[in-house]
């Protein structure tokens, strides 16, 4: 019995450390990588501030990106309508974004992480959400954009 519960404690103290280290790898970003995050902070701050135009320019023109509730690829055009739609009727209340991992290939990047936002309605309620995405983005000039993305929402709402 002493036997199954140090084996039980000593699981437990690995696991514990395996987390620890996995959140010290995932703060210790190089500066190429801080520089595509930067970019993906800055696009979530033009959506919530309802900067349609600026927002989009950060999706490339050729973009394709797939959200899990929908049905098809969306282009950058397509995108465009359900932005402008969900911009006028939404309002943002606060929202937070964590990186989990950031891979650059020369001049693509791959970004996961989670979100966790309150969005107001048109009726004046609030609604929290959370999920998740993956965005594949591309250095452009002096910025990082959208080729493609895969996420969306993993709460229920």
């Amino acid at each position: 019995m002493k036997r199954i519960i140090g084996l039980g404690l000593a699981l437990a103290i690995v696991c514990l450390l395996a987390g620890s280290a996995t959140q010290a790898r995932a703060q210790e970003w190089s500066a190429a990588q801080k520089e595509v995050w930067k970019n993906v902070e800055t696009y979530w701050k033009l959506g919530a501030d309802k900067n349609l135009e600026g927002f989009l320019a950060y999706f490339h023109d050729d973009y394709v990106g797939w959200d899990h509730q929908s049905a098809l690829p969306t282009t950058k055009g397509e995108l465009r309508k359900w932005i402008d739609h969900d911009f006028k009727t939404n309002d943002t209340v606060v929202y937070e974004i964590k990186p989990v991992a950031i891979k650059i290939h020369g001049d693509v990047a791959f970004v996961d992480y989670y979100y966790s936002q309150i969005m107001k309605g048109p009726d004046g309620k609030e609604k929290p959400s959370e999920g998740r995405w993956t965005d594949i983005l591309m250095k452009q000039g002096d910025k990082w954009v959208l080729i493609g993305d895969h996420g969306g929402k993993t709460s229920k709402d």
